[in-house]
This record gives C-alpha cells, sequence and structure tokens, in this order.
C-alpha cells in the first residue's frame, strides 16, 4: 500500500482547497493509498474526509509524516508564490526540500506557479521543481515559466472540472461570491450595488462566503450596500455549508457574479451565466477561456455593459466548455503505485 502524504492550503475551511482535496483523497482511495494530509485543523480534516492528518505547523509531526511516506503531493492551489508572503513560500517549499532529502518520490499537482517577484523565490522554486519526479501546472503562465527555465511540466486542468456536479433547477436568484482584496474598494462594490439593485432587483440575492475569515466582512458590508440602495432587495449571506450544498445551492441560481476561482469555476459547471471579477490571473484565464465577462477592479468599469454580456451567455456553450476540461490521471498513477 503505497503510503501519500499530501500538502497544501487544507484546513482552513476554505471552499476551493477542501473541493480539490475531495477529489485527490477520493482517487487516492480508489487506489487503496494511505493518506495522510497536513492540515491547520487536523480533526477536522480527519472527521470529514476519513484520512490521517498531522498539523501543518507542528515542526516534528511534519518531519515524521515525510519520513513516513512514499509519495508526496504539492497542491493543488497557488502554492509556490510569494505574494501573499515569502513566508509561505518558504514553508511549501521546505516540506518539498525535505520529501527529496528523505528520497521521496514528490509530485507537484496541479498549481499555479508564482507570481515570483524575488529573485530569491524565483531560484528556490526552479531549483526545487528540477528536482521532483513529476510537475503538472494549471495554466499555461505557469507552464510557460517552467519551461523557460528548462524544467520538464505538463499541463492540467483544474482536477474539480473532473467531479460531475448536478445542474439544479433554475430559480430567481442571483449569487454574489466576494473575498476581501487589497485593492477592492467601496466605491467598486457600492458601483456593483447599484448595478445588482438596477438588474436583479426582483430577484434573491445570495451571497456566498467560502473562508470565513475572508469573505463575511466583505459580504456584510456588500449587503448593507445594497439594503441602501434598494431597502426591499431580498438578500440572504450563505456561509458554513458542506461544500457539497453549496454546489447544490449554486447549480439553482440563475446568474453568478464571483471573484473565487472555484466559484467561477463550480457557476460554469453547472450551466449558470457567470460573471467573473478579476482579482487574479488565474480568474482572468478562466474567463478568457469560457468567454465569460469580467470586470477588473475599477471604478471605472462599465458595469451595465458586463451585466448586458452576463444575461446574453448560454447555459449549454458553458457546460460544454466545462465537460471539455475533465482532468487526466494517467499522468498521476504511475507514481502513486
Amino acid at each position: 500500500m503505497t503510503k501519500v502524504l499530501l500538502s497544501g492550503y487544507y484546513g482552513y475551511e476554505n471552499f476551493g482547497d477542501e473541493a480539490i482535496l475531495a477529489v485527490i483523497i477520493d482517487h487516492l482511495q480508489r487506489l487503496g493509498a494511505d493518506i495522510t494530509v497536513l492540515s491547520h485543523n487536523p480533526e477536522l480534516t480527519s472527521g470529514t474526509y476519513g484520512v490521517k492528518s498531522v498539523k501543518n505547523f507542528s515542526l516534528l509531526a511534519l518531519l515524521n509524516a515525510i519520513n513516513n511516506c512514499d509519495v508526496l503531493i504539492s497542491g493543488g492551489g497557488s502554492l509556490l508564490q510569494d505574494v501573499t508572503s515569502l513566508k509561505s513560500l518558504l514553508y511549501y517549499s521546505f516540506i518539498i526540500w525535505f520529501a527529496k532529502l528523505c528520497k521521496k518520490k514528490v509530485i507537484i499537482f496541479a498549481q499555479g506557479i508564482g507570481p515570483l517577484q524575488r529573485k530569491l523565490s524565483q531560484d528556490i522554486v526552479i531549483n526545487l521543481l528540477s528536482k521532483c519526479d513529476l510537475v503538472t501546472v494549471r495554466d499555461i503562465k505557469s507552464l510557460e515559466l517552467l519551461q523557460n527555465a528548462g524544467i520538464k511540466a505538463s499541463l492540467v486542468s483544474d482536477p474539480v472540472f473532473s467531479v460531475d456536479l448536478p445542474r439544479g433547477k433554475t430559480e430567481n436568484t442571483v449569487g454574489i461570491q466576494l473575498r476581501a482584496f487589497k485593492t477592492l474598494n467601496e466605491e467598486f462594490l457600492f458601483n456593483l450595488a447599484r448595478q445588482v439593485a438596477i438588474d436583479f432587483g426582483d430577484k434573491k440575492i445570495e451571497l456566498y462566503v467560502f473562508q470565513q475569515a475572508l469573505d463575511m466582512d466583505i459580504c456584510l458590508t456588500f449587503e448593507k450596500m445594497l439594503k441602501t440602495i434598494d431597502p426591499q432587495i431580498q438578500t440572504e449571506i450563505i456561509h458554513s455549508l458542506s461544500k457539497n450544498d453549496i454546489i447544490i445551492k449554486i447549480s439553482r441560481l440563475e446568474y453568478m457574479i464571483a471573484m473565487r476561482f472555484h466559484a467561477v469555476l463550480v457557476a460554469i459547471k453547472t450551466g449558470v451565466k457567470t460573471l467573473a471579477i478579476n482579482y487574479d490571473a488565474k480568474v482572468a484565464k478562466l474567463a478568457y477561456e469560457a468567454f465569460l465577462p469580467l470586470l477588473t477592479i475599477s471604478v471605472d468599469e462599465d458595469f451595465k455593459a458586463a451585466f448586458d454580456k452576463m444575461r446574453a451567455l448560454d447555459s449549454e456553450t458553458l457546460l460544454k466548455f466545462a465537460n471539455s476540461k475533465s482532468f487526466e490521471w494517467n499522468l498521476f498513477d504511475p507514481f502513486l503505485k
């Protein structure tokens, strides 16, 4: 039985990262692997997925978990970047480095590489990935970055594309998913709220919290703005639900306006007409590929034009695109046996 250790942004109750983790665990369990997850909340992770889990920042437990595994899977998500912080990049890099020091197989799993703003970061990542057994990335920009550095890498879809998601019966509801971000400002939010009230004042507005720490306050602020503009508008903040319940609710939406990558992905995979908000290159790339309208975080945006483009989308075309992005496991399975 292959012992597999999973390293990522797990145990923080972030919808997207937990969705990726669920996909990986499901596949590994089908292969009969012995699975351990490095997690911020080991009890929650073990209880949710029925696997072993250890505290991600407990050094002794971390080193023991790496030493006892056969294969380390790093990712998915965007772990190897220094925009969030250099400390984060050094942490995930240390795990990869120690695994190779212990002569373990290392898989870089569907990651977005970068941005790498510091030369130190670039040197660390290129040096480490040159030693990994399999490197896979989820976007062309990451692929080109590594290829230009002489790293052999393969382009794959986000693993959540491999999940069969239900297509619910459409309700008279609009979903809005926001997260805190350094350039997100009140004027942009107010302009967005005003357009929502103009176009969708007769619909229920559901505000989706995908990660409590980053999403809740901004959703509460946006709800207040909507109520200020139109006191009669019906709103509800959606939070503290399981991944499956969130997916079911999204599948019933008529429209989705979203910042987070996996909010956009789940919406189009369930045929929901979607407007993306570009806070990160991965969101812009997905919107471009799926021909979605895209708002930048700018007060000069033409909100009316973006909303018109969203309404003009075709649900069947969105589903066709999503179904074309199925995830291929054949790259990974030889390393997991």
